[in-house]
């Protein structure tokens, strides 16, 4: 039962794979779409008896969904090509074309870059150290804050008693 699913999931995943790749790399898409262009104008081309010109055109005309209407296809491979490319269009290529400029569009100038993130993390990581001090120390740890003696005075200001831990 394994190797059943894992025949069927592989090509699956390898799709996906691939569609993911496409649609991040802007010359795959735009060279993705001119193959998808050229590959349903070649297919209409033969089933259809036209010449590649008029196929090409024929492709370009129906992927923008303009669709003028003066040629169209009458075999059934040939609607077969037609729908196939309508599809793809529609449901693939534009939407991944805008998904990308708008990708482009939408970008936080506030956000840290990879420097700031680690600074910001190596002071988290002093902070949680000074914490756990300052709680080890509240509960009655070995190095006591001057002034936290039984009987003792505290010497200064609240700000002097935790300069020895900077």
């Amino acid at each position: 039962m394994r190797a059943v699913l894992d025949a069927v999931w592989w090509p699956l995943r390898m799709a996906y794979r691939g569609l993911a790749w496409v649609a991040n790399s802007p010359r795959a898409l735009i060279g993705s779409y001119f193959a998808l262009l050229l590959v349903a104008g070649v297919l209409y081309a033969l089933f259809e008896d036209k010449t590649v010109g008029e196929a090409v055109w024929w492709a370009v005309v129906t992927a923008s969904t303009v669709g003028y209407g003066d040629t169209y296809p009458l075999t059934a491979p040939g609607r077969v090509v037609a729908g196939t490319l309508i599809s793809v269009m529609v449901l693939l290529v534009i939407p991944l074309i805008t998904a990308h400029f708008a990708s482009k569009l939408i970008v936080d100038h506030d956000a840290f870059q990879h420097e700031e993130q680690e600074e910001i993390k190596a002071h988290l990581r002093r902070i949680r150290e000074l914490t756990e001090a300052l709680a080890a120390r509240a509960d009655g740890g070995d190095d006591p804050t001057p002034g936290d003696r039984a009987g003792e005075p505290a010497r200064g200001d609240g700000a002097a008693r935790g300069a020895d831990l900077a």
